[in-house]
């Protein structure tokens, strides 16, 4: 792996100087989506009932795929269910505030009533359900992964859905004094027009003490018909005139994103600015497994991302990215500084399989520069 360059080693020095040893906590509200994860394996070679070698990477998948399709064959699979585990934006970023200290509280779809990998994990927190979870049949290979999804009460969940279920006055109970709210995914929440619309119109002027911050984002809008999108831009603009916005897509969510902006280019921080200017909010990170970008009117940040070869998990890493990113705004930390702390959050999480307290996230932060030679 190539040393980091200069402006990544600005940033980590600048961050280790920013962070603060300990951090107060605080409220935090994460919606709208819910999703149980049935972590699986592909067995790629079966020697015994107990034993089997599996599917290693993406790529050994798609080489079987191809040769299939020029057999002109059909193809099938054993796969191994490795475990079960609550997903989406809602889990990952509440587990993993959670983690670093702070209150977050869900607004989601759990299931009628909440279902037990929800209560379980987080009945400790304020939990408010509105309907049915997705479920997500998630396989992980070495050098990335394959998602199967069903969406549940999110494909059809709108403003009047939540208020329905929640109650506009509850609604407000749990934004309000929150140091941040976060939300996802747009591309399995049709109605998100709608949704940010009744944020911005109906909530935020009942609130005494709004969040700062919003933290959006978008999943794969490839998935959703370009009128959505369209009324989608409009309307999160219009709610960045209410609270900043920090919009974070992966590296082809914002390739997508800036070919709607009409940029095409393989430069990932082009189309980072590029995705930033389309949407009209406030920030717009572009995170990748080579380097993040954090865009704002004054200016691009620009940080390396330390890679290893053995992950433990690598299924939710850009969420992963998000909690550390939505940390950085919480603690008010500059560009560059906010995208070593979410690469650290993400980088923590794929070599542990879990997110990290705030002193594990500093040790990273710390050591951050030492990761480029551990490859």
């Amino acid at each position: 792996m190539e040393a980091p360059d200069e402006a990544t080693v600005r940033a980590v020095e600048s961050c280790r100087e920013s962070l603060p040893e300990t951090v107060d906590g605080g409220r935090a509200l994460f919606g709208f989506d819910g999703y149980v994860d049935r972590v699986r394996e592909l067995v790629s070679e079966r020697q015994s009932a107990d034993a089997y070698e599996r599917v290693s990477t993406l790529e050994a998948f798609a080489d079987r795929v191809n040769d299939s399709v020029d057999a002109e064959s059909s193809l099938s699979f054993e796969w191994i269910q490795a475990g079960v585990r609550t997903g989406g934006h809602v889990s990952h970023l509440a587990r993993a505030f959670d983690r670093l200290g702070f209150d977050p509280g869900v607004v989601g779809c759990l299931g009628d009533p909440v279902e037990a990998p929800f209560a379980e994990e987080f009945g400790h927190l304020p939990l408010e359900t509105l309907g049915s979870p997705g479920y997500t049949d998630a396989v992980e290979f070495g050098d990335g992964k394959l998602m199967l999804t069903e969406i549940g009460a999110l494909m059809t969940l709108d403003w009047a859905g939540i208020e329905s279920r929640v109650g506009l006055d509850r609604l407000a109970e749990l934004v309000d004094g929150t140091e941040l709210v976060g939300m996802g995914y747009w591309s399995e929440m049709p109605e998100l027009p709608d949704v940010a619309r009744g944020l911005r119109e109906e909530l935020w002027p009942t609130l005494s003490d709004p969040p700062e911050t919003l933290l959006l984002d978008p999943g794969d809008l490839r998935k959703r018909e370009p009128e959505v999108v369209a009324a989608g831009v409009e309307q999160v603009s219009a709610l960045d005139d209410a609270v900043r916005v920090v919009v974070s897509a992966n590296r082809y969510e914002t390739r997508y994103l800036a070919r709607l902006a009409g940029v095409e280019s393989g430069d990932f921080g082009r189309e980072s600015r590029a995705a930033f200017d389309h949407l009209g909010v406030s920030r717009f990170a572009g995170h990748g497994i080579e380097a993040a970008h954090l865009v704002d009117d004054e200016g691009t940040a620009t940080v390396g991302v330390p890679r290893t070869d053995d992950p433990v998990l690598t299924t939710s890493s850009g969420d992963h990215f998000n909690a550390g990113l939505a940390l950085a705004h919480v603690l008010d930390l500059g560009r560059a500084e906010s995208l070593v702390v979410g690469n650290a959050v993400a980088g923590h999480f794929v070599r542990n399989g879990s997110p990290p307290t705030y002193d594990e996230l500093r040790a990273f932060a710390s050591a951050y520069l030492d990761y480029f030679d551990a490859v």
